[in-house]
């Protein structure tokens, strides 16, 4: 019997009572009292539904409609970018007749576009009109860590903050822009607080092309229009839906006309994408950090963890499909693999047979050889309760304790470790990174140059990647399972 048998085992037979000796169970210990925004949800939201309304079915929703852009926060002049999101509980009719209550910046659902540019000064006022705190975190942006939204600089109930910095030159990518409060990270996500954010650069090669932007969400609601709490298989799994959102519809009619630049974002708590159009090739261009060296050769799928971003173009012949989540088995805790393939959508391609892409796009610099070497490990364990469930380096997240330092201008080799039975995303803040090696069942090979800042490790799977940090102060890195996050598989990097 290997460790996953056993923890499963475990589980299935000792949960429950588990849970309610943990620490976790007692009100006030994890996040705030009454909210039941940890495992203590569970008990709630899962293993005692019998109180809750069922869920609706996977196609409850209305569906069809033309893919709506994504709103754009206005805020432009000249070099500057001033603009103000407001984060409030915000009613959005979704399920005809029965509103779902949502956390949302600015009314809406995802959060608006932010287009910048290298190169701007960004002042961004922040008003928290939740009845918790929160905090906005730029991912993937190089911000300066005071202004990045770390979980230990929380914006309170009725309080604002302004969030400043300026973008260097070569920043230009597809970023996002999310909660990172403590301990209500997951809940606040699921409930809605996310956007888009774009910085361009004057240069882009691509910069001619069509661009369309798919958001993916993911939404859970029962026959009454609400979000039901997490159960505990939530927490060990992470949450999902049975609803998909592309910018906030479900199912919608997508058209891809000639050479389009498509830009993804995968803004899922959990939810692993992995897409397909039958008949069709996605040939990626870009990553988190921007632009690759070349395109990328044409595949059949495109597989997008939770956190990560990929720029494609898609290439097909002439008619209507379906844009389609084929089958990936991350290896769930106490939940067979189902290979089902789910429906995301219709997509008309029209003219997009011959793609026309130039064969380079930008060089990506080299960062040297490292000078300075880091070890991080993920690894799951249950002991008692869920607090010590998902860990890094031994340990749980403890926002008073240092676990890596770096210092500012040096080339670093990181080697993270996924010890566990699951995938997991780990992302890393404040900067990207090149991903120069993965080694799996004891084969390595080598990876094509990207900029990253969220990569996802598959069980067992280990990988090596270089970095530099810009900016003095702390920094975060965790899985971007953003339950697991909750659970402690975080930790804090001093950068001096």
């Amino acid at each position: 019997m290997d460790r996953r048998q056993f923890l499963t085992l475990g589980i299935s037979a000792a949960a429950g009572a588990a849970l309610l000796r943990s620490g976790y169970l007692r009100a006030g210990e994890h996040g705030t009292g009454g909210g039941h925004h940890g495992p203590m949800g569970a008990m709630h939201g899962g293993m005692m539904a019998e109180g809750q309304a069922a869920l609706l079915p996977p196609d409850a929703l209305p569906q069809g409609g033309p893919l709506k852009p994504l709103p754009l926060l206005p805020g432009r002049n000249g070099k500057h970018f001033r603009a103000n999101i407001t984060a409030a509980e915000h009613r959005i009719e979704l399920l005809p007749g029965k509103p779902t209550a949502f956390f949302t910046y600015n009314g809406h659902l995802p959060g608006q576009l932010i287009e910048l540019t290298e190169g701007d000064t960004v002042s961004i006022e922040f008003v928290n009109r939740l009845n918790e705190e929160t905090t906005v975190h730029w991912h993937g942006l190089p911000v300066p860590p005071d202004q990045d939204g770390n979980p230990n600089d929380p914006v309170k109930p009725g309080e604002r903050r302004l969030y400043t910095f300026t973008l260097p030159e070569g920043s230009a990518g597809t970023y996002w822009y999310h909660t990172h409060a403590h301990d209500l990270v997951s809940s606040q996500a699921y409930k809605g607080l996310a956007g888009a954010l774009i910085v361009r650069s004057a240069d882009d090669p691509l910069k001619n092309l069509p661009e369309q932007h798919w958001l993916f969400s993911d939404l859970r609601l029962d026959s009454e229009g609400r979000l039901p709490e997490n159960t505990m298989m939530d927490w060990m799994n992470g949450r999902e839906g049975q609803f998909t959102l592309i910018n906030g519809q479900f199912r919608p009619a997508i058209e891809i006309s000639g050479t389009q630049r498509i830009r993804i974002w995968n803004a899922c708590n959990a939810r692993y994408l992995h897409l397909a159009v039958p008949g069709a090739q996605w040939i990626v261009v870009g990553t988190d950090g921007g632009l690759l060296e070349r395109p990328a050769e044409p595949v059949s799928s495109l597989l997008i963890a939770p956190g990560e971003r990929y720029e494609v173009v898609v290439r097909g012949a002439d008619g209507t499909s379906e844009l389609q989540d084929i089958p990936y088995d991350r290896k769930k805790m106490m939940q067979p693999f189902q290979a089902e393939t789910r429906n995301l959508g219709s997509i008309s391609l029209k003219n997009a047979a011959a793609v026309q892409l130039p064969a380079t796009l930008r060089p990506i610099a080299d960062l040297g050889e490292p000078t300075s070497f880091k070890q991080v490990v993920l690894s799951e364990r249950m002991g008692r309760g869920m607090n010590n469930m998902f860990l890094i380096n031994g340990k749980s997240y403890d926002m008073n304790r240092i676990d890596l330092t770096s210092r500012v201008n040096e080339t670093e080799e990181w080697t993270v470790i996924n010890d566990s039975h699951m995938d997991h995303p780990f992302h890393l803040h404040g900067t990207q990174f090149i991903v120069t090696e993965r080694t799996l069942d004891g084969r390595t090979e080598q990876v094509a140059k990207a900029l990253k800042d969220t990569v996802n490790l598959r069980p067992y799977e280990s990988l090596k990647f270089r970095t530099v940090q810009l900016d003095k102060g702390i920094r975060m890195f965790h899985c971007h399972i953003l339950e697991h996050e909750n659970l402690g598989m975080m930790g804090q990097l001093r950068v001096e």
